[in-house]
């Protein structure tokens, strides 16, 4: 997980992953709070890795290639994902799936504001498009991964990294099943601007799939 300022979820999180996986999961956090995350994170057993605010994808990449475990599962730190459904994808991992993608639009995802909503819709059938392969949620931050793959693959994208962990898989031939999740309201302030971080999501987007296309 990358972590930012989050010190309203992050107890809860933790917490399910804990009764979830036994206490047997390796709980990386890279973190640029100002508030209390970090502390509550350690309490709770976490790796907790500072680091200066960079955006979404420098910390989550650091997560991703930190823990030596064969499987590694990003979430958001925002208790919107479901826990109680991990050990499903880590089932699907186990069965030979390379990536297991959550997909938070299958429900109807409610809880997320109706532009964001529309947005994820849009990112998702452009992808396909570009891809040449359907794909439903481009952006969820739940997914698991094989540990060979993201050792394997340059990840680049800042706030379209969400995307391009999913883009590159794919276009590359990796074996991705997308599975759908429920969605929840988000505790804590939301830290991305919808039109900004939108444009830059949808920049990835064409970026990532076109150096897949021609490389």
């Amino acid at each position: 997980m990358g972590t930012y300022n989050e010190e309203e979820a992050i107890e809860t999180v933790l917490t399910d992953i804990e009764e979830v996986t036994d206490g047997k999961a390796e709980v990386v956090c890279v973190d640029g709070s100002s508030d209390r995350t970090p502390e509550i994170a350690r309490e709770h057993g976490a790796t907790v890795i500072e680091q200066e605010p960079q955006g979404y994808g420098v910390a989550v990449r650091e997560a991703i290639l930190t823990p030596d475990r064969p499987i590694v599962v990003t979430t958001d730190c925002d208790d919107t994902y479901p826990m109680e459904q991990l050990p499903e994808f880590l089932d699907l991992i186990n069965e030979g799936y390379d990536v297991v993608s959550g997909d938070r639009l299958y429900h109807g995802a409610e809880a997320m504001p109706a532009f964001n909503r529309l947005g994820n819709h849009l990112f998702a059938l452009g992808a396909s498009v570009l891809m040449g392969t359907r794909v439903h949620d481009t952006t969820t931050g739940m997914r698991a991964y094989r540990r060979e793959l993201v050792e394997e693959i340059e990840w680049t994208e800042n706030t379209g990294l969400s995307a391009e962990l999913l883009i590159r898989p794919v276009m590359r031939g990796y074996d991705v099943r997308e599975h759908p999740i429920n969605y929840a309201e988000r505790k804590g302030e939301t830290k991305l601007d919808p039109i900004e971080g939108g444009a830059a999501i949808a920049k990835s987007i064409v970026k990532v799939a076109l150096e897949e296309r021609f490389r």
